[in-house]
């Protein structure tokens, strides 16, 4: 594996962490502004939520060719034309003169993260030997921390000041710092020009996964059992079946089924999927309770996240300095168990609002996940052979993007078991009338059983993470000599 000098390596850490804390900034930016991008494009509550759910499905799909691509025409190109994109579409998405092309901009805004974010973990395990590599990426994961925190502080001011496109135009002069970062400091090494783009793999996983968050998104509203949603869910699975068979017949797949051979890489991406779960939705669960059951503003029940993401600062460091210290697989089961612990606290929520039992299993989460999540992007990271990690970087986030959407639809699925979806939608968004109060103990139970729902997922992923204890056993690929 290739290192980067000394001082060269910290300039590139810094222009990739730059990078996830604009993308990041501009997710928790644009959850704010939904009620009043709603109001001010005249769109339906359904349509803004889709806002949401167009930019994940393309940072999705398009996270395993641009893993791959990395791999073939060199990672600095991806990188930076990821930026590209992104700027323009965001830029875009701020001039937006109807909800349709809000949704297409976001659709493209997407894109261009994806090329970004799927580039951006193997130029840091590139640039840093082993006995370093934690603490960068612990450094590189206290971007997303940021933008959590200051996402919802900058965007409430923003949207209450000068209007909601301004939660696009402030990302804007952060990107060209990145882009001029990322031409001075990044090294470009191609790996195989000769390669050809896996259409048939990307096609079919394309339209399989979004066959899956369709399904996942409106089987409530349809019946999980109505012809829609069973159609739906055997189209999806012809589609997957279809991928999983091209993949075999590829001569360079998109998705590097070969990477499933090394164990503790199969068994992190397990991990990664039921740890994402468990945690992504745990501030759209809080959301409906601080404003729809005890109606606090959307101002206090920003501040009243900020515990989920401040402790990180401290612990994502100290967490990839323990994964280089210790190993990752000890690090990993610490902070699954604390983070299912602190989902369990938090799983006895009441009508009458006290501050302290919501931040301080918010504190153990925070902390839990600042140890766990660097230590297990080492562990899958560090399994996978040095000339794949394009193609590794892409499936890992592509199964925590998966975790994502999968999330929020457990905490939909359990809220819209107590409320009807309109209401549910209205409460999240923080524009419903106040509950009665049959109707609130149900919302407050509902969200209780969903952060218990999240327990199990946390102990799946406990579970899934018992082989990264055991030794990494060299495993000899095809066509190489030298062995992982």
């Amino acid at each position: 594996m290739e290192h980067t000098a000394n001082s060269r390596k910290w300039w590139i850490l810094a222009v990739v962490t730059l990078v996830a804390f604009m993308t990041n900034l501009d997710g928790t930016i644009v959850v704010v502004g939904l009620p009043r991008m709603v109001a001010g494009l005249h769109i339906t509550v359904t349509t803004g939520l889709w806002t949401l759910t167009s930019y994940i499905i393309t940072s999705t799909v398009f996270l395993l060719p641009a893993g791959r691509w990395s791999d073939l025409v060199g990672r600095k190109k991806i990188f930076m034309s990821g930026l590209v994109i992104f700027t323009a579409a965001t830029f875009l998405c701020g001039m937006a003169p109807s909800g349709t092309w809000l949704l297409a901009f976001r659709l493209v805004q997407g894109t261009g993260a994806a090329l970004a974010l799927a580039t951006a973990t193997p130029i840091i395990v590139s640039a840093f030997p082993p006995v370093q590599l934690g603490r960068a990426l612990g450094i590189n994961s206290t971007s997303w921390v940021m933008g959590s925190i200051v996402g919802p502080v900058v965007g409430g001011f923003l949207v209450g000041s000068v209007g909601w496109r301004w939660i696009f135009f402030v990302a804007i002069p952060f990107a060209f710092v990145g882009l001029i970062g990322s031409w001075i400091v990044l090294e470009d090494a191609p790996r195989k020009s000769e390669a050809k783009t896996d259409w048939a793999g990307a096609v079919t996983f394309g339209l399989g996964l979004v066959g899956l968050l369709l399904m996942m998104s409106f089987g409530q509203e349809w019946g999980w059992l109505s012809d829609r949603t069973l159609g739906l869910a055997a189209v999806t699975l012809a589609l997957m079946a279809t991928f999983v068979a091209a993949e075999k017949r590829q001569r360079q797949p998109m998705f590097d089924l070969g990477l499933l051979r090394h164990r503790h890489y199969l068994s992190g991406l397990g991990v990664t999927v039921s740890y994402s779960i468990g945690y992504f939705a745990t501030t759209f669960l809080l959301t409906i309770y601080l404003q729809g059951a005890v109606h606090l503003s959307p101002q206090n029940a920003g501040l009243m996240l900020v515990p989920l993401s401040a402790p990180q600062l401290i612990m994502g460091p100290l967490g990839g300095s323990l994964a280089d210290r210790f190993g990752p697989a000890r690090p990993v089961l610490i902070g699954i168990i604390g983070m299912a612990v602190g989902s369990f606290w938090l799983g006895h929520l009441s009508a009458h609002f006290a501050a302290w039992p919501v931040i301080m299993p918010l504190l153990l989460i925070s902390a839990s996940n600042g140890i766990a999540w660097p230590s297990l992007t080492k562990a899958v990271m560090s399994s996978a052979p040095p000339h794949r990690t394009g193609s590794a970087s892409g499936m890992f986030f592509t199964f925590r993007n998966v975790g994502m959407a999968l999330s929020l639809t457990v905490a939909l699925v359990v809220a819209e078991a107590s409320l009807p979806p309109a209401v549910a939608s209205q409460i999240y968004l923080g524009t419903s009338n106040l509950l009665n109060q049959a109707a609130k103990g149900a919302l407050i139970h509902a969200t209780n059983m969903g952060f218990w729902v999240f327990v199990g997922f946390y102990l799946l992923a406990l579970l899934s993470s018992l082989p990264l204890l055991a030794p990494h056993k060299q495993v000899l690929e095809p066509g190489h000599q030298e062995a992982l």
